[in-house]
């Protein structure tokens, strides 16, 4: 099979003209830079087949790539039919060459160890069919909400469990490879030092000109990290012969403007192998019974609860990930044959010291921004407020470099903080009856947040300063969905930033979370399109979260623009570009341009919290206080024994409440339509 197709180069940044040879007989995929020098034999370069893993781009229905030899090589066909052509050839050779491979390997070994690679590559292979799977069965359930679609339902089931199937291969493949290949690091680096040792001085030379750019392929390799071989550091003789004489099978695959990086590698992490937990699906939260008496005393202890929650700068993730490990070998020590992978419970090792409850006040960090939302004096810079408020939310939360996932709060559970304003005046003259936490003032800015559903998730929190009459009212209901080897979190759910003094309401969605990179250290980076709204005064502004391309290196990247009522203008009015845990610089229409946040330089005003003894049996750091001292200390036993206490005993009375025929009732929230609303907010206080 013989074609034309576009190669991605470094060299010129973009896509480049190359006439393909597929030669099925010698497993190889040659290019040429056009059909004249194909007839001639002049070979740019090749990609040799066996091991070979064919993949797609899910937002291209045109390009495809080839990992082999520790690289990888990036092709885009004229359309997806002309793609599915290539690819269906391709995995028909890759697969009869990896059968004579393994044949032949049979025949002079009579068996042979197991080696790292092979378990790997099919790690790998397994994870590009379950994506293939999963994009292929969205479009199917598309279909079938169609009129006439009903046809493809009970395909649409079957390709179902084909998916959980293909995810429980993935985790077999993965407790086969830890049970096998137990000392994995010292393995490798046995073959290194006798791959290095074996080549000798020419070998050695070689290896030391391309050392950079093999320390950078290590770090970009996809799911089925192919390591470094011989093999490798013979590529320089392979291409040399193979450039003199293109009917040679090379020993790798080859480029002849390698030197130049003209072969277009992955970055520093692809979608194959990258999975995360910062806000996977864990076990669902068992419920709680509330107690007439909200507050009681504590056991004695000599331990200082409140000391569990200073802040001490320490990156308490470094410690844990390093001495536990990565996160999928606690995840697998879980597994059964037909379990649903997406309730499986997260390792205590992996969590964060407090609740999601808490980590929700996080969006108030900065109260000055949001409490300045209400002294703005036009509509225009009112918006403009809210948006560099909303910008500012989200990086306070991220406390570690590492991912981490806070605690799954329980139904019934609240966390209630404040912070002190001195920049903010009390009214002279009491303007409304006492806030929700009786103990603060009007100039302070007071957060509350409950657990209020358990099927589904969904947490409710609620926001006031009454000196500026500005509140805020969110719910954010948390739906996981496992693809494989990553996780993606979607936060649904919406919140509203009221002013009561101009009868204003900015109404803000919340950005997906996707965990990353579970093989090795989690991280996490938020995606999507999010809008505010402000119906009363029509402007609005659209934000987009860019997740990390697959090609590319920056991350955490943010782009935001600010629209006048529909009637005034359809050009935006300010448009912000940056990363919203770093620089942020807005250009404005009328030409000027200014940095419009620095989250890298601006001090995050820390909350005040009760302390643990003098707060209620349902309150978070009460709660959760026995798994937190553990996971300070480092003391992961203990830490799993007081969740799996907490837990039981929520369980316990779940079952009790359920026999007694007694409904849940939520103590500060109450849903309205889909929408959760607090009880006694301030425009009703006023």
């Amino acid at each position: 099979m013989e074609g034309a197709l576009s190669k991605w180069t470094n060299v010129m940044k973009g896509w480049q003209y190359r006439w393909f040879v597929l030669d099925d007989s010698a497993g190889l995929f040659s290019y040429y830079t056009s059909r004249e020098k194909m007839r001639r034999g002049v070979r740019r370069g090749c990609v040799r087949l066996r091991g070979a893993l064919v993949g797609i781009d899910d937002e291209d229905d045109s390009t495809f790539t080839i990992t082999v030899d520790n690289k990888t090589f990036h092709f885009q066909a004229k359309d997806s039919e002309e793609r599915e052509r290539w690819i269906r050839a391709l995995e028909d050779t890759v697969v009869r060459h990896n059968m004579i491979a393994r044949r032949a390997v049979g025949g002079r070994q009579g068996g042979g160890s197991v080696k790292i690679e092979d378990f790997e590559r099919k790690l790998a292979e397994t994870d590009c069919y379950l994506q293939l799977l999963i994009s292929q069965n969205s479009e199917l359930e598309q279909q079938v909400d169609k009129e006439g679609g009903a046809v493809y339902q009970p395909l649409v089931e079957r390709v179902n469990d084909m998916v959980e199937t293909v995810k429980h291969a993935i985790v077999l493949l993965q407790i086969a490879k830890n049970a096998s290949c137990p000392g994995e690091e010292e393995q490798l680096a046995l073959v290194h030092g006798a791959a290095g040792g074996s080549e000798g001085a020419e070998g050695e030379s070689v290896e030391e000109a391309r050392e950079s750019r093999a320390e950078t392929d290590s770090i970009r390799s996809s799911l089925s990290s192919p390591r470094r071989s011989p093999a490798h550091i013979r590529s320089a003789v392979a291409k040399s012969t193979s450039l003199k004489n293109p009917s040679t099978i090379p020993a790798v695959s080859y480029s002849s403007s390698d030197d130049d990086e003209d072969d277009f590698y992955d970055a520093q992490d692809d979608v194959a192998s990258k999975a995360g937990s910062e806000c996977g699906s864990a076990a669902l939260p068992p419920l709680v019974t509330p107690t007439p008496s909200l507050v009681s005393p504590l056991t004695p202890s000599e331990v200082d609860w409140d000391a569990l929650y200073e802040e001490d700068g320490e990156e308490e993730g470094d410690v844990d990930m390093k001495s536990h490990g990565s996160v999928i070998t606690h995840l697998l020590s879980q597994v059964r044959i037909g379990m649903d992978l997406t309730k499986i419970v997260l390792p205590t090792f992996i969590l964060e010291r407090r609740s999601l409850l808490e980590m929700y006040a996080d969006f108030f960090a900065h109260p000055d921004i949001f409490t300045d939302i209400a002294v703005k004096e036009s509509q225009e810079e009112r918006m403009v407020q809210v948006l560099r408020w909303y910008l500012s939310s989200f990086s306070a939360s991220r406390k570690s470099t590492i991912a981490k996932k806070p605690y799954n709060p329980i139904i019934g559970e609240i966390f209630r903080c404040w912070w002190s304003l001195p920049s903010i005046q009390p009214p002279t003259s009491p303007s409304c009856t006492p806030g929700p936490i009786p103990w603060c003032g009007p100039s302070d800015l007071m957060f509350l947040a409950e657990q209020v559903s358990h099927h589904p998730p969904v947490s409710a929190f609620y926001v006031e300063c009454g000196a500026r009459q500005i509140s805020f009212t969110g719910h954010i209901y948390t739906k996981s969905a496992f693809l494989g080897m990553s996780v993606a979190v979607h936060n649904i759910g919406e919140g509203r930033v009221s002013l009561l003094s101009t009868g204003e309401d900015y109404v803000v969605t919340f950005p997906s979370a996707y965990g990353r990179s579970i093989l090795t250290t989690p991280w996490v980076e938020l995606g999507g399109k999010c809008d505010i709204s402000c119906p009363q005064t029509g402007y609005r502004a659209e934000v987009e979260f860019k997740c990390k391309q697959f090609w590319g290196t920056e991350q955490n990247k943010v782009v935001a623009e600010v629209f006048p009522p529909v009637g005034i203008s359809k050009k935006s009015l300010l448009k912000v570009e940056g990363e919203w845990n770093g620089k942020m610089v807005a250009k404005y229409s009328s030409g000027k341009t200014e940095t419009f946040l620095d989250m890298s330089t601006m001090p995050v005003v820390p909350k005040v919290v009760k302390s643990v003894v003098e707060q209620e049996k349902h309150e978070s750091r009460r709660l959760w206080r026995e798994v937190t001292q553990g996971l300070k200390s480092n003391n992961i036993e203990q830490a799993t024994n007081g969740k799996l206490a907490l837990e039981q005993k929520q369980r316990e009375e779940a079952k009790d409440r359920k026999e007694k025929g007694v409904k849940w009732d939520n103590r500060m929230f109450l849903p309205i339509g889909e929408n959760w609303h607090f009880k006694d907010p301030l425009g009703n206080r006023i």
